[in-house]
Order: structure tokens, then C-alpha cells, then sequence
């Protein structure tokens, strides 16, 4: 385009965070950090056939909606795209683009999306944050031209032990990290992970574990290698390189919400597909006659069988999912899948559907990969009962929610 700054009305927030509108040729412009019914002067950074992306300039007329936001780095760090507006508006916002990913991408006429399940904590909540260096050692998050990485001094994210602890962390230049991690467990103790090529050499002053990961191997450098994170009361062995919710007082809504939506008896066979250190399956093992959890994780799988090492009646298979549900001779009645982001690979999708479970449950974090996979399994016979948003990270566009899909002959 030959106008480097262009004025542009919004007309709302699309998945990822930015705010739609539209050119004056008809293609979408997508800004970050504005806000529906705002008349922004953007600058175009990106094009592509069907729209562009747009770096925001200036705020002509503002929304009734926009608040201050609370730190000095919302705009620039790309961690947060939602500190501009009231907690309840983030909510409905959220509720609102799953809606739209499921009639848009699903093809699915009103789409049952129920209220948003709220974060009884908007600040401080998470119990793991990831930093990158900048070349002369300095804490930061990628910025949002996703090239850069952002020094930071305050960050409103982690809990309160993290957040006391992280400034303090100080890392030589050169040590070659590509990533650093603190991880919270739940009595209070820290862990502190290192990704690079090779373990770097440092001294460590703090009373914290330390653990340098590449790839699957794990290598301990002081301390343990794992916390013990707490659910409803329920611990869990994390070890360092298997994945935790970060929010643990919404992993353990999530618990709840399907054991109040997955109607198991002792008579029950149920799948957990993505099973994790078994967040889930250490809930519904006690309840059910069997129970098989497939996961690729070494790590993970060794804490799951720790964190279910009293039941009997579970099996657990380490393995890619596609590679495991085909020929696993196993007839579920129920099955959980919670997939990465990019959503339910298509022959383990397939795998779900020919297994004929009465009872689906996705968990996702995506709802745009959410659309597709409900689309595929209504087209295979199943009937999308509802859907509930889960706000694990308050002040981000990250929507986390569980869709309980039936078997069509069944009723409601």
C-alpha cells in the first residue's frame, strides 16, 4: 500500500486478541490493542490477500470502554492484550469470539456457548512464567512484532511469590539461554528451569531448584525435579519438563465442571486422550470400572503413574495419540481429549469417533481449532450439548473451554 497511517473504525475483537475492521477496499484490517466502536489511526504492517495487520498509532475516538492499563508495558511486550478493559467486559468478550468461531468455522447454528466461568483472581495468578533474554541478560517477554524480546521491570502475572522473586534473577550475557522458567508449587516451593543447548555454569543463591531441560532430558542442577502442585486438595507430582495448568484454582473449576457433566458409574470405561500428569484422570479413576490415559510425554508419564500409582484399574499408554487409538482394543464409554492448540490431529479424531463413546468431552484452548473439531464430530454423528469458556488467563486473549458432545440417538 502507498499510505503508511490510515484512520479506521472498529467494529470488534476477533480470536488473537485484535480488534476488526474494515478498509476502505473491503479487506479485514486487524489492530491489537484497540477496541470495539474506536476510530484508531494504524499504520499497516503486514499484508495479505484477504486483509492486513496493523500496528496502532493513535486513539481518535475512544471507546467507553478503555481504562488505564495497569502496566507500564501493556502494548509493548505482547503478554497481555486486554488490560484496556473492565474484567467483565474481558469476560464477555472471550464468551462472545467462541460463539463466533463456532457459527463461523463450525458452521454451527447457534452454537450453545454458556457464560464464561470467571477467574476468581484477575492479577497474580499464575503459577508458572516464562521469560527470554535480551542479548545483555535481561528478563523480558517477545514483543509483539514477535522479533524482539522486551525488558521488562514489573510484571502483574505471577503469584506473589514469583513476582518477588523473578526481578532479582540475574544471568550473565552470553550464557546462550534461550528460555528461562520459574515454577510455583503449591508449598511454595520454586523451581527454575534453563533451556539452552548446553547447561549453563552459574551460581545459585536462592533456596530454588534448578533444572536445565533440552528437548525430553531433564538435568538438575540443584534441588528436586519436581514440584507438587495441589487441585481440590488433591496433590500432583509436575515434574519439570511435563505441562501444569497455570491457574490452579480454574484447573480445579475445570475438575469440577466434568465431573458434574460426565455421568460415570463403577461400571464406566473411560479414555483420556492428552492425558497429561493425569489433572483428570486422577479425579475419575476412583469412580470408574477402567480407565486408559495415552500421552507422548515422558515426563508426564512418569508423573502419572506417581500421581495414579493407588488405583489399579488404570493403564497408561506412552505414545502418540494417532499412533495408540486405532488399534487400541478398548470400547470407551466416555472419552476426555484435551489436545495442544492446533486441535485433534485428524486420524485420532476418526479414532474417537469409531470407538463410539456415548460421551465426548474437549477441552481446548483454541476455539478456532475447537470450530473445526466440532464441525467433524457433529458430521460424524454426535450432537454438541454445550460449551463453557474457562478464564485461565484474565488480561490475554487466551480462552480455555470444555464442549460436551452426545451421541445424536441420545437425549438431552
Amino acid at each position: 500500500m502507498t499510505v503508511d497511517l490510515l484512520t479506521i473504525k472498529l467494529e470488534k475483537l476477533t480470536c488473537g486478541g485484535d480488534a476488526l475492521g474494515r478498509l476502505p477496499d473491503g479487506r479485514a484490517a486487524f489492530v491489537p490493542f484497540a477496541l470495539p466502536g474506536e476510530t484508531v489511526r494504524a499504520r499497516v504492517v503486514e499484508e495479505r490477500r484477504g486483509h492486513v495487520r496493523m500496528e496502532l498509532v493513535e486513539v481518535l475516538e475512544a471507546s467507553p470502554e478503555r481504562i488505564v492499563p495497569k502496566c507500564r508495558h501493556f502494548g509493548a511486550c505482547g503478554g497481555c492484550h486486554y488490560q484496556h478493559l473492565p474484567y467483565e467486559t474481558q469476560l464477555k468478550a472471550k464468551s462472545e469470539i467462541v460463539r463466533d468461531q463456532l457459527a463461523r468455522i463450525g458452521k454451527i447454528e447457534n452454537p450453545p456457548v454458556q457464560e464464561m466461568i470467571a477467574s476468581p483472581v484477575q492479577w497474580n495468578y499464575r503459577n508458572h512464567i516464562q521469560f527470554h533474554l535480551t542479548k545483555d541478560g535481561k528478563l523480558g517477554y517477545v514483543g509483539v512484532d514477535g522479533r524482539r524480546v522486551v525488558p521488562i521491570s514489573e510484571c502483574h502475572l505471577p503469584e506473589p511469590k514469583l513476582d518477588a522473586l523473578w526481578p532479582g534473577l540475574q544471568f550473565e550475557p552470553g550464557l546462550g539461554l534461550e528460555r528461562v522458567s520459574l515454577r510455583l508449587g503449591a508449598e511454595g516451593d520454586v523451581m527454575l528451569l534453563l533451556e539452552s543447548p548446553e547447561p549453563p555454569e552459574l551460581e545459585v543463591e536462592a533456596d530454588l531448584s534448578v533444572v536445565h531441560l533440552l528437548g525430553d532430558e531433564a538435568v538438575v542442577m540443584a534441588g528436586d525435579d519436581h514440584v507438587v502442585m495441589v487441585v481440590k486438595e488433591r496433590p500432583f507430582r509436575v515434574s519439570a519438563g511435563a505441562f501444569f495448568q497455570v491457574n490452579a484454582a480454574m484447573a480445579g473449576k475445570m475438575v469440577t465442571h466434568l465431573l458434574e457433566r460426565l455421568p460415570v458409574t463403577p461400571q464406566t470405561t473411560l479414555l483420556d486422550v492428552y492425558c497429561g500428569v493425569g489433572l483428570f484422570s486422577a479425579f475419575f479413576a476412583g469412580r470408574v470400572r477402567r480407565l486408559a490415559g495415552i500421552e507422548v510425554s515422558p515426563a508426564a508419564c512418569e508423573d502419572f503413574a506417581a500421581n495414579l500409582d493407588e488405583f489399579e484399574n488404570v493403564e497408561l499408554y506412552q505414545a502418540p495419540a494417532e499412533d495408540v487409538l486405532p488399534y487400541l482394543d478398548l470400547k470407551p464409554d466416555i472419552v476426555i481429549v484435551d489436545p495442544p492448540r492446533a486441535g485433534l490431529e485428524k486420524r485420532v479424531l476418526d479414532a474417537v469417533q469409531a470407538r463410539g463413546p456415548e460421551r465426548i468431552a474437549y477441552v481446548s484452548c483454541d476455539p478456532s481449532t475447537l470450530a473445526r473439531d466440532a464441525s467433524r464430530f457433529i458430521a460424524g454423528g454426535y450432537r454438541l450439548v454445550e460449551v463453557t469458556p474457562f478464564d485461565l488467563f484474565p488480561q490475554t486473549y487466551h480462552i480455555e473451554s470444555i464442549s460436551i458432545f452426545e451421541k445424536a440417538s441420545q437425549k438431552s
